[in-house]
């Protein structure tokens, strides 16, 4: 009876469209851009580069579960050098873009009031 408690509710799964991998993206960059907001660093990201980020970290077998990995290896690796190389500073905005295959980072400093 347990076994067959268990087939009673059926969950169909149906694939993740571009929109919703665009938003799990966002959803990610939000989560880094919040342990830059400790450091007092913004993070923003043009479409162009949560594109490529969508295309590298989507596989229709297994959805968007490789994305975490691409965010890491293309994102949070890169950035964590940079910042410990000093390029970045309390007060930047790092600007997440597409050159190619690769993500690139630029630094725009907010002008304090």
């Amino acid at each position: 009876p347990e076994f067959l408690n268990r087939l009673d509710g059926t969950v169909v799964f149906h694939p993740l469209t571009r929109e919703h991998i665009l938003q799990i993206v966002d959803l990610m960059l939000a989560q880094v851009g919040e342990q830059l907001k400790e450091k007092d660093i913004g993070l923003e990201a043009t479409l162009e580069a949560k594109e490529l980020l969508a295309e590298k970290g989507y596989d229709p077998l297994f959805g968007a579960r490789p994305l975490r990995r691409v965010i890491q290896t293309m994102v949070e690796d890169p950035l964590s050098e940079k910042l410990l190389a000093g390029e970045f500073q309390p007060g930047d905005v790092v600007w997440l873009d597409r050159e190619g295959d690769q993500i690139v980072f630029h630094a725009a400093t907010l002008a304090r009031a």
